[in-house]
């Protein structure tokens, strides 16, 4: 019998079925898959070191890649620059130990806000990208906002770019942020149209020499990523960062598919892996049925504003059990109302996201005590 839970407005007991997806996964090998963590933390607002390398490890156990010190651990939304290198060395040492993949997050948030001189964003990027390859860990380059604040024309992000990609001992991936995700990302790569941004970043790739492996693309229009890819030089990766239509994109047609580099994966983590052991198998059937579930609850937990989408990923964390606390940097969590995560939970039931039902019913119920919403 599923575990059961009343929730405010509802007419019926919404119902939590058993998750039965294995406990583990391997990595995938027909697409190149990430997941970008979250990080978890006390009551107090610090960081609770255990439960995020936890989590982690959750992430990893089940095939995927780590996106590291990402937007979705608050990098720049409560994650200091201090905080993001104690972290990537962290997760760089246990992917290590485990024989993982992880990629992290170079950018220049140790600069104060506002515009900077290029050369000084140059050095900025230079010393984290020295940073992370000094960790051990692949090297993505975060889309920058003094970078946006600063550059004048598309010629400028080529010039940063281009310095840079000549100190990387391997090649890296990119990363192209839209303004739903950050608003101060705003007309990046030179121009808010995406055809002339996009003519910018082919021509950085093409001139890279082989030093770009992929892009992360976030900017929640699939028809404009699958207009890049089929731009890309051969050989370089499209990750999806497409929250609300990655199923459709990992999965492809004739003409090609994206990876997928996704905050979505650290909130449908299970049944996500195990679409995406499905489509190794070629059962495109047992594909569709693990993950198109996943992307209504990806959905809403990615609704205006997209930049709180974090707090849907915490709060699934802790009602799975991977922490103690329904709790982030900075008090992020109370960014969405209760009315919301109702909705998250009742969207991951469904999906079978909920991996423990009981254990996810008793905390949903104490969240809806707490806050005074329980019907």
């Amino acid at each position: 019998m599923a575990a059961q839970i009343v929730l405010p407005g509802r007419p019926r007991p919404v119902q939590v079925p058993e998750a039965r997806w294995n406990r583990s996964y391997p990595p995938p090998v027909t697409r190149s898959v990430y997941a970008a963590a979250h990080v978890a933390a006390f009551g107090d607002g610090t960081i609770d070191w255990d439960s995020t390398m936890r989590f982690r490890e959750h992430l990893w156990a089940h095939g995927f890649g780590l996106a590291e010190a990402m937007d979705t651990a608050q990098r720049g939304m409560g994650l200091s620059f201090e905080q993001a290198r104690e972290l990537i060395g962290r997760s760089a040492a246990r992917a290590a130990e485990l024989g993982t993949s992880i990629v992290s997050g170079a950018g220049t948030d140790q600069l104060p806000s506002g515009q900077h001189p290029l050369a000084t964003i140059v050095r900025a990027y230079a010393d984290q990208l020295d940073m992370v390859q000094t960790s051990g860990s692949e090297v993505i380059l975060m889309a920058s906002r003094a970078l946006a604040a600063s550059a004048q024309s598309g010629a400028d992000y080529l010039q940063v770019y281009g310095q840079l990609l000549k100190l990387a001992d391997r090649p890296v991936l990119l990363h192209w942020l839209g303004p739903a995700f950050d608003p101060a990302l705003r007309g990046y790569w030179g121009s808010e149209q995406f055809g002339a941004a996009a003519d910018t970043v082919i021509e950085l790739i093409e001139r890279a020499g082989g030093q770009v492996r992929g892009i992360k693309l976030s900017v929640l229009d699939a028809a404009s990523e699958v207009a890049l890819r089929q731009r890309l030089p051969p050989g370089v990766r499209l990750y999806t960062g497409d929250d609300f239509n990655y199923a459709e994109l990992i999965k492809g047609d004739a003409g090609g598919h994206s990876d997928a580099l996704l905050g979505a994966f650290a909130a449908v983590t299970a049944p996500a892996a195990a679409a995406l052991h499905a489509l190794d198998a070629g059962d495109l059937a047992a594909f569709d049925s693990a993950m198109n579930p996943t992307v209504a609850l990806s959905r809403l937990i990615f609704s205006e504003p997209t930049y709180d989408y974090k707090v849907g990923v915490a709060f699934l964390a802790w009602l799975n059990g991977l922490q103690p606390h329904f709790a982030m940097l900075d008090g992020l969590q109370e960014r969405r109302p209760a009315r919301h995560l109702a909705r998250v939970f009742e969207l991951a039931a469904e999906c079978r996201a909920l991996l423990d039902p009981e254990l996810a019913v008793g905390r949903m119920r104490a969240y809806l005590a707490g806050t005074g919403a329980a019907p």
